[in-house]
C-alpha cells in the first residue's frame, strides 16, 4: 500500500500554505493533502476592520469564531482525517511549527494509524510544556520575541491571539521578514504574509511525547537550520530529549538550510526529503 502525506499547518496558518509542497510531492508520484484545523481556512474569521483601510479599534474588539476552540478539537479533527486517509494508504503525518503540538496529540492517541510522523521545525514537547520551553535559553534567541505592534487586541478580552499581518509599518514588516522568510524576496514575503490568518486559538495543548505510544512509531525531525522563529537550538533540544526518552527508537534527523517558511515557498528540497520517507 502506498503512502499518503497528511500535512498540518502552524499558527495562524491553513492548508493553502502547503500548496507548493503538495504540488512537488504529487509530481514525484505521491499522494498528499493538507488539513485546515477547525476555524481555519475558509472557516477563518476575517472582519471588515481587517481590510484596507483598517479600523484598529474595531479590529481589536471584533468577535472571533475561534474563541473557545481547543487543542482537543484539533486532535479529534486530525484523527478523523487520518482514519479516512488510512483507507487509501499508509499515513505519513507531517507538522510544521505549532502544528507539531497537534501532531504529538494525534501520535499519542492513535500511533497504530500512522506509518511515520515528521516534525518540520515543529514543537515536539518532551520534558516540558511549551511555556516551559519558552522560558528556556533556546527560545530567547527567537526573533518572535521582538515584534511589538503585531498583536491587534487583548487575548484576554478576545479569547484568541489576534495578529495584524496586514500592517504597513516598515519596521515591523522588516522584522517579520527576518522572522519568517529571511531567505526570500520581498515579493515572496508579502505573498506569504497575506496567506496568514489574523486569529489563532489560545489553547496550544499540553501534550508531551508518550513513550508507550511512540515505542515503535518511526519519527523524523526535519531541522530548518536557518529558522529564526523556532531557533535550531530549540529544535535540537526537542530531538535530544526525545532520543533520551526513546533510546531504542531515536529521531531520524534531516536538515535543510532554510527559514521558517522558506521550505514552503521553495518546496522541491523538502518534497525530496519527504519522498524518501514514503
Amino acid at each position: 500500500m502506498n503512502a499518503i502525506f497528511v500535512c498540518l499547518p502552524g499558527s495562524n496558518s491553513n492548508s493553502f500554505h502547503w500548496s507548493p509542497l503538495l504540488r512537488e510531492l504529487t509530481l514525484l508520484g505521491h499522494r498528499a493533502l493538507a488539513v485546515d484545523l477547525p476555524g481555519h481556512g475558509f472557516d477563518a474569521t476575517f472582519s471588515a476592520s481587517y481590510q484596507a483601510p483598517q479600523d484598529p479599534a474595531a479590529l481589536a474588539a471584533a468577535p472571533s469564531g475561534l474563541k473557545g476552540a481547543s487543542h482537543a478539537d484539533n486532535v479529534a479533527h486530525v484523527i478523523d482525517v487520518v482514519r479516512r486517509a488510512g483507507e487509501h494508504g499508509r499515513v505519513v503525518l507531517v507538522g510544521h511549527s505549532r502544528g507539531g503540538m497537534t501532531l504529538t496529540g494525534v501520535a499519542n492517541a492513535v500511533p497504530e494509524l500512522l506509518h511515520r510522523v515528521v516534525y518540520v521545525s515543529a514543537w515536539c514537547c518532551v520534558d516540558l510544556t511549551a511555556d516551559g520551553y519558552m522560558a528556556g535559553p533556546e527560545w530567547a534567541s527567537s526573533v518572535l520575541n521582538d515584534l511589538p505592534g503585531l498583536l491587534a487586541g487583548s487575548p484576554v478580552d478576545l479569547g484568541v491571539l489576534r495578529m495584524n499581518w496586514r500592517t504597513a509599518d516598515p519596521d515591523l514588516l522588516a522584522k517579520l521578514k527576518n522572522a519568517l522568510l529571511a531567505d526570500g524576496t520581498d515579493a515572496e514575503f508579502l505573498a506569504a504574509l497575506n496567506t496568514l490568518e489574523p486569529d489563532e486559538s489560545l489553547d496550544g495543548g499540553s501534550d508531551r511525547v508518550d513513550p508507550a505510544a511512540w515505542a515503535r512509531l518511526p519519527h523524523t525531525y526535519l531541522r530548518l537550520a536557518g529558522d529564526r522563529s523556532v531557533p535550531v537550538e530549540l529544535q535540537d533540544r526537542f530531538i535530544r530529549e526525545a532520543d533520551a526518552l526513546l533510546p531504542d527508537n531515536p529521531f531520524d534527523v534531516r536538515t535543510l538550510d532554510t527559514s521558517h517558511m522558506g521550505f514552503l515557498v521553495r518546496a522541491k528540497q523538502a518534497a525530496a526529503v519527504l519522498a524518501e520517507l514514503a
